[in-house]
């Protein structure tokens, strides 16, 4: 059994559904590993992992669209906004979305659909730095 670690940061540009898929790829595919498990997991708390379609951008602005009613900047309406009028609907997006994701991994590929990316979810409106924490176990 083998394990291999990694960081990586991604410069979100404000909110939105940022495709990490190519990236993560090329990293699993550098570490020697044929079969095991790959695990995603992003320390931040107004920001999500998510897998998804990735073929069709319409998908990307119908769940923003999605979120932005589900938990809309409406000020006075929450408790929490010294950060600004979208850091508490921050806050409940990433609550319902994760911010771990865990994929196999088979023949050194990512065992995902055939329009599946992987995405960084940014839920704020300024842009922001993410990081991204890679963790793959297997053989």
């Amino acid at each position: 059994m083998r394990m291999a670690q990694h960081r990586f940061k991604i410069a979100t540009k404000g909110q939105g559904l940022y495709e990490i898929t190519e990236a993560v790829t090329r990293w699993a595919a550098q570490s020697g590993i044929g079969a095991g498990l790959l695990t995603l997991y992003l320390p931040h708390s107004s920001a999500s992992l998510l897998i998804q379609e990735n073929a069709a951008p319409e998908v990307r602005a119908d769940l923003a669209d999605f979120f932005a009613a589900l938990a809309p900047e409406a000020p006075g309406r929450y408790r929490h906004e010294e950060e600004g009028p979208d850091d508490m609907p921050a806050h409940l997006r990433a609550a319902l979305l994760p911010t771990q994701l865990a994929i196999p991994l088979e023949a050194g590929r990512l065992a995902l659909g055939t329009w599946q990316g992987v995405f960084l979810v940014e839920h704020r409106r300024a842009p922001h730095e993410r990081t991204v924490v890679l963790h793959l176990q297997g053989e």
